[in-house]
């Protein structure tokens, strides 16, 4: 007899009755349960129990369903982390170029097998090192690129046709990525041979992160060219990575992170089509990068729902021909804002958690955070740590053996088609309001964020939600740890190294380029990749860049929700 006949079902039913008016009955009267009502960290209700009746109306069985099948619920290759482990790929990025080179040649010696670049807070703005808006923030969230020159430094020694180098940077992508393209070329690597993706996600800057620097309409136009771009040239490079990161950094819930990730992500690809390119062109590297949060079996379901989502929308909404257009990859990164500065050697213990949630739920690429990064950059001892409980995880714990191992749980399943149910009602209010940068405008997604924020934050100071070394099982002496000490004549020899290559360029060649871009970005056809790859190329900075598309298209200014 099938576990979801009318007739199993039936005497499923009259047994859990059964065991809840006598198991159950007896079992509070002696113990109590902790709470009146249980719920995953966004909210959604836990029963005490999920059987085979929790899914009698679901589509998709989970036990008819395969790896490498549409729709992909439990992974998009047939044997997963057997024939390859995820990328284990370390966002670092601090001081100097030659400091953060250092940092990535000290990775991959310990068995980092990817590179990823976290760039300092005047870089994100489109600002130089010495410009007067970035004075006191050099280095110091990530590594300070001003021109190709550093891009030069910051790649030097790495083998960049044989690994994969992700980018988070998002308003100025275009013209980092345009440095790391030139730097790869003079070293004697084709562009076709690069592998690797940018962030370039501009919609969550206007939802969440707010790094936004020109209007959105540009914003799209600058994504949509990037994605040309590597359509046409660079066949191994993902232009775009659809980032729920910091939405969920920001306080959404997991379905929230979910349901707006995929919305920006069904915008790039409309805005792609119009631009008029075939679906099957440009779909297959698209990617994605979601959180992995404290809630553990929450984060697995929130995985896997987003690949049937993704699978089903882009074969029967936009569709897609090529199966490797359905495919949701995606790299995860643990929840930085998990993370405590009390009791900081915690954070060891919640981000192996997280890492699991992110192994188990088949990503592709893997970031640990270090327990040191609720007060300092990470220091090499700590990132060190953070990696190996990635190794440990992959060589250790045997996890990586079997498929989806939590397929057919009935609550992971269950938990699934819950957030995939709450994904397609955002979708809907989404749709009703015209869309997503209709949405951005009239402040719906911030608005929901910061609901959800508040009420995660309630619960945390009531003590409902407990966080361990925080608001209980706190110690009255602070922990000393080891933090990173930057060069202190860094920001000294940056600036140096930058007006040493306003001097030495050919500044005619500069200006005639910076000439070529603007007149380029004046013009609705015209793809900016390449007069930006002209000016790289004659040592023009980031600024000289940005500056010239300020003033063709402004500055954004966010409305005021109130």
């Amino acid at each position: 007899m099938s576990l979801y006949s009318p007739e199993a079902l039936d005497a499923l039913h009259r047994r859990r009755q059964t065991w809840e008016e006598s198991a159950v009955r007896r079992a509070l009267a002696r113990f109590p349960e902790r709470y009146d009502d249980f719920s995953t960290i966004s909210g959604v209700p836990v029963q005490r129990l999920y059987t085979p009746l929790d899914r009698k109306n679901a589509d998709h069985p989970a036990e008819l369903e395969l790896p490498g099948e549409y729709p992909f619920t439990r992974g998009i290759h047939a044997t997963g982390y057997r024939a390859r482990l995820w990328t284990m790929r370390m966002f670092a990025g601090f001081g100097t170029a030659e400091e953060t080179n250092a940092r990535f040649h000290y990775l991959l010696e310990q068995g980092q097998t990817g590179l990823s670049i976290a760039f300092d807070m005047p870089t994100l703005y489109g600002y130089d090192t010495d410009a007067p808006q970035a004075e006191g923030e050099f280095g110091k969230c990530g590594v300070a690129v001003s021109s190709l020159r550093d891009m030069e430094i910051l790649v030097e020694g790495l083998p960049l046709d044989r690994i994969t180098t992700s980018m988070t940077i998002n308003a100025p992508a275009a013209i980092l990525w345009a440095m790391y393209i030139v730097a790869a070329e003079r070293r004697g690597i084709p562009r076709h041979r690069l592998g690797g993706t940018i962030q370039n996600d501009i919609l969550k800057e206007y939802i969440a992160q707010k790094e936004f620097i020109f209007p959105p309409a540009p914003s799209m136009r600058l994504v949509t060219d990037t994605i040309e771009f590597a359509a046409q040239e660079m066949p191994l490079w993902n232009p775009i990575s659809v980032s729920g990161y910091h939405i969920r950094e920001a306080g959404a819930t997991a379905a929230q992170e979910l349901a707006f990730t995929l919305a920006d992500g069904f915008e790039y690809v409309r805005w792609a089509l119009d631009r008029g390119l075939a679906i099957d062109t440009f779909a297959p590297r698209i990617s994605f990068f979601f959180n992995a949060h404290n809630d553990f079996f929450e984060e697995i379901a929130k995985y896997r729902a987003a690949r049937r989502i993704w699978a089903r929308e882009m074969r029967e909404t936009f569709g897609a021909q090529n199966p490797r257009s359905w495919h949701l990859r995606f790299h995860a990164q643990t929840a930085g804002v998990s993370l405590t500065a009390q009791q900081p050697l915690n954070n060891v213990v919640r981000v192996a958690i997280q890492a699991l949630a992110a192994v188990l739920g088949g990503a592709q690429s893997l970031h640990t955070n270090s327990l040191d990064e609720a007060l300092a950059l990470p220091s090499q001892e700590a990132v060190t740590v953070a990696l190996r409980t990635q190794q440990i995880l992959a060589h250790e714990s045997g996890v990586a053996n079997t498929l989806d191992p939590l397929g057919g749980s009935f609550f992971v399943e269950s938990l699934t088609d819950e957030l995939e149910r709450q994904a397609y009602d955002y979708f809907r209010r989404i749709e009703a309001m015209g869309g997503v940068l209709a949405g951005i405008e009239n402040g719906f997604f911030q608005q929901e964020i910061v609901e959800s924020a508040v009420r995660y934050q309630q619960e945390v100071d009531s003590g409902r939600r407990v966080i361990v070394g925080v608001n209980e099982y706190v110690m009255g002496d602070d922990v000393e740890i080891p933090l990173l000490e930057m060069d202190v004549d860094g920001y000294r020899r940056q600036v140096h190294r930058l007006n040493q290559v306003r001097r030495s360029r050919d500044n005619r060649a500069v200006v005639q380029h910076l000439r070529a871009l603007e007149q380029a970005a004046r013009r609705p056809d015209a793809n900016l990749m390449y007069p930006i790859l002209d000016a790289v190329s004659e040592y023009a900075t980031l600024q000289e860049m940005m500056d010239v598309l300020r003033e063709v298209w402004g500055e954004y200014e966010e409305p005021v929700i109130l």
